[in-house]
């Protein structure tokens, strides 16, 4: 028995009204960027209303909110449960190490997910929790350890062990997040709201880390929630956990996933023996089990062998650890090269953010943290720490803006241009800085820190979109075997989400003894110097898509 693609569609689609939808010139014009896609053997998503985009990016809102919460708090709350200072760089080093080495497991874990809600949505979920649990944990441990141990030395060893533990849990999930999230916009978008997706995703980052830090700022302690609840720190944890919650909510919410299993069979087949006319309503028919039911009698009469062999691929498509190893060591050379590309970003970035408001406090005021509390020395430092809270809130507003800016320069100036200016506008501003360290000055060049910011929250990730697009237009050329064994694009967003927690790792090794040696000064030459370096290898090193 032959099978005919006037066959297909007669099992498809009812009789009636399909030749006059195949008439009608207007939904051909419509359906034709689609054709050309579905000739290369690409899946492409539907276009996505704005409002679920917005409703997706809703999990870096409260993403970043959280983590402006910690990195105003984080500090005080080690220091007032009397963490011993060895043990600092413990801290923020168990996290990234613990990331860089697992990013890539869950990456392709969720690259192979069968589960009926989807591939990425059930570790976002999982990883949210965990994020709940740290915040917690490290803003309530103390008071959670008071209710249960009385005796004063144990209390003392079991709240900094708590603290701590939920200073790591709370790092750990907040970096491994961002790779899902975005595979998660890659899986369910078309290419064009995946820009869009990108830059709304940047957008609400700045957005929740300036509501963050703002909220930060606030003297909660004379307020109704302050008088009812036992501490300043449990009504910051009320505030972030239920921002969180609502984000997160949204966010899972937004855009259905269609399973592995049905974007492996049905959706496959469709491609290969359909025209694109009734591709919109695979997710509906999907749902209702009228395309499963179809597909399956189809394929059988049709090629009676296929779905054994289907069955047999996807048994080799199996994550092991031999195969995650051989993904990541055979890993394109572009992507090998955007990979360092964005470690030195994260490097420059991440050096001056993390002890700006030290260095606002010791060079730009002339205070001094270890002068006697009730000193002016240590007064003028501590103003210095305060105004350098407003530098960083500054710096996440103009990242907001940066964000919608790039929408607009894009078409004059490409990804080249955008990814060059983030890192030449961040190098200039952090080496002025360093070379004139002047209050309004400083606060004024904070506005550059968010241009890099938006940049790296988007470009590289935009980058990964395009070689995945273009990837997809040589598939139907290089055959199934190609198809069988081509790269994920949750592996691929966790190898680059990976560079952060290796510039922590790196960070924390090298900069804090530069610190001891040199002051807070370095951090921003140091800043300076390696976004410099950055800008020449985005320059000549990565490789664009025309």
């Amino acid at each position: 028995m032959t099978l005919t693609e006037e066959s297909f569609h007669g099992a498809l689609l009812p009789t009636s009204g399909v030749a006059k939808a195949d008439m009608d010139g207007t939904r051909e014009k419509e359906e034709a960027p689609r054709q050309s896609e579905m000739r290369t053997g690409a899946v492409v998503p539907r276009r996505r209303a704005v409002g679920r985009l917005i409703m997706h990016s809703m999990a870096m809102f409260g993403r970043e909110f959280c983590y402006a919460v910690e990195a105003a708090f984080v500090t005080p709350v080690l220091l007032s449960v009397g963490l011993p200072k060895n043990l600092y760089s413990l801290v923020w080093l168990i996290s990234p190490i613990l990331g860089f080495v697992l990013q890539p497991v869950v990456g392709s874990a969720s690259d192979h997910c069968t589960c009926s809600w989807g591939r990425r949505r059930p570790y976002i979920l999982g990883l949210g929790i965990i994020m709940l649990l740290g915040m917690a944990l490290y803003l309530n441990g103390d008071v959670m350890i008071s209710a249960f141990i009385h005796e004063r030395e144990k209390q003392r060893m079991w709240a900094i062990i708590i603290t701590m533990l939920g200073v790591v849990l709370f790092d750990f999930a907040a970096d491994f997040v961002d790779g899902p999230i975005k595979a998660y916009l890659f899986d369910v978008c078309s290419h064009q709201d995946k820009e869009k997706g990108l830059h709304y995703h940047a957008l609400f980052t700045g957005l929740g880390g300036a509501l963050g830090y703002l909220t930060g700022a606030m003297d909660w302690g004379q307020t109704i929630l302050g008088y009812t609840l036992a501490s300043e720190f449990q009504v910051i944890f009320f505030f972030a956990a239920l921002v969180f919650i609502i984000s997160l909510t949204l966010h899972l919410c937004s855009i259905p996933e269609v399973p592995l299993r049905y974007e492996n069979e049905e959706a496959k087949f469709l491609l290969e023996v359909t025209e694109p006319h009734k591709y919109n309503s695979i997710e509906e028919e999907i749902k209702n089990g009228y395309l499963k039911s179809t597909c399956t009698e189809i394929k059988a009469a049709a090629k009676p062998g296929k779905c054994m062999v289907a069955s047999r691929t996807e048994e080799k498509r199996k994550m092991t650890l031999k195969s995650l190893l051989k993904t990541l060591l055979s890993m394109p050379s572009h992507y090998r090269w955007l990979c360092v590309s964005h470690l030195f970003g994260w490097m420059a970035f991440l050096s001056n953010m993390l002890f700006f408001t030290d260095f606002m406090g010791q060079v730009v005021y002339h205070g001094n943290p270890y002068a006697p509390h009730n000193s002016t020395l240590y007064l003028t430092y501590k103003t210095g720490v305060e105004m350098g809270c407003w530098g960083l809130c500054i710096n996440a507003i103009s990242s907001s803006v940066y964000s919608y800016l790039q929408k607009v320069l894009l078409p004059y100036i490409g990804l080249k241009g955008l990814y060059f200016i983030g890192y030449l506008f961040f190098g200039l501003g952090t080496g002025l800085i360093g070379l004139f360290p002047n209050v309004y000055s400083t606060l004024a060049l904070c506005s550059l820190f968010g241009v890099m910011s938006s940049t790296l929250y988007t470009v590289p990730f935009h980058l990964i979109a395009e070689y995945h697009r273009e990837e997809e237009s040589l598939k139907l050329q290089e055959g199934e075997q190609a198809r069988e064994h081509r790269r994920g694009k949750g592996i691929d967003c966790a190898a680059l989400t990976c560079m952060v927690q290796l510039a922590q790792i790196i960070l924390g090794v090298g900069l804090g003894l530069l610190v001891s040696v040199a002051g807070s000064a370095v951090t921003v030459i140091s800043a300076s110097t390696v976004a410099l370096i950055g800008c020449c290898f985005v320059a000549f090193c990565i490789r664009y898509v025309d």
